[in-house]
């Protein structure tokens, strides 16, 4: 592929997060009700932002991946930007100092919460949390980014119901158990 017009066929119209203002961003954020995670994915909204950087960007931002679009106070959508611009800007200079991949995956051993799942949190200690809904994962620090909750997955916490822990205070007492 070379060139802009093969570039183009992939265009799917979402602004490009690293060229847009900070009022082009809020827009495009909140132009549809989604969780922020869905919206920062979302190739109409936002362009080249995939499930491991929104990751990235929502534990750097400090907000719930589930938080809604339209419930967002200003200052959590200036943290949204500016943490976007900083982990897409820093990744892409850590990036370009690489050799091409053999193998191409989205992991990287030095990411604060994408693929590690259990691992500390870089910045708090707190056990890396996961959520799974289809084909896609949310991976997030329920202690900065959830105030200690723990978020509710679609088809465990169904099984589970009452048993499911809400806090992370909660999971340690059952892990102890």
């Amino acid at each position: 592929m070379r060139g802009e017009p093969a570039l183009s066929e992939f265009a799917r119209g979402g602004i490009e997060p690293l060229e847009s203002s900070r009022d082009d961003f809020a827009g495009a954020l909140r132009r549809e009700q989604h969780t922020v995670k869905r919206a920062l994915t979302d190739p109409t909204l936002f362009s080249g932002i995939g499930n491991a950087y929104s990751d990235e960007i929502l534990h750097r931002a400090k907000l719930s991946p589930l938080a809604m679009t339209t419930k967002l106070s200003e200052a959590q959508v200036d943290a949204l930007y500016d943490a976007t611009r900083a982990v897409l800007s820093e990744w892409i200079e850590r990036l370009r100092g690489e050799a091409f991949p053999e193998g191409v995956t989205a992991f990287r051993e030095d990411f604060a919460v994408h693929g590690r799942y259990g691992k500390p949190c870089p910045v708090c200690g707190a056990p890396v949390q996961r959520i799974v809904f289809a084909e896609n994962e949310a991976n997030y620090c329920a202690r900065c980014q959830t105030g200690g909750k723990l978020l509710a997955d679609r088809s465990l916490s169904r099984v589970l119901k009452d048993d499911w822990p809400r806090t992370l205070e909660e999971l340690e007492e059952r892990r102890r158990r």
